[in-house]
């Protein structure tokens, strides 16, 4: 990999990382494992606004994280792509190891 595209790569993993570093979207993130859901429900079951979670949502979406699908009126969330779950169990995996 050249050094400047390597430098990028890591900025970019930071930021990702950074993003992951905040618990209310992790539990937004694993609310979505299982299926997609409306933001209501997302809001219900982080215990937030629709508008808090409307926003931690925004910033899932810009980090391809999340992505939204429109019915109607309605917006629905989802997981962005077969890396996420993967990410999250990962993760969880290596946490799990410090906690037993």
């Amino acid at each position: 990999m050249k050094p400047d595209s390597e430098k990028l790569l890591l900025l970019r993993m930071s930021s990702l990382f950074g993003v992951l570093a905040d618990n209310t979207r992790l539990k937004i993130m694993y609310s979505l494992l299982d299926s997609e859901k409306r933001v209501g429900e997302i809001a219900s079951i982080v215990g937030m606004s629709v508008s808090a979670t409307s926003h931690q949502l925004k910033v899932l979406r810009e980090n391809r994280l999340v992505k939204k699908r429109r019915q109607g009126r309605e917006n629905y969330y989802s997981l962005d792509d077969y890396h996420i779950p993967a990410l999250l169990a990962l993760a969880g995996e290596h946490c799990r190891e410090e906690i037993s």
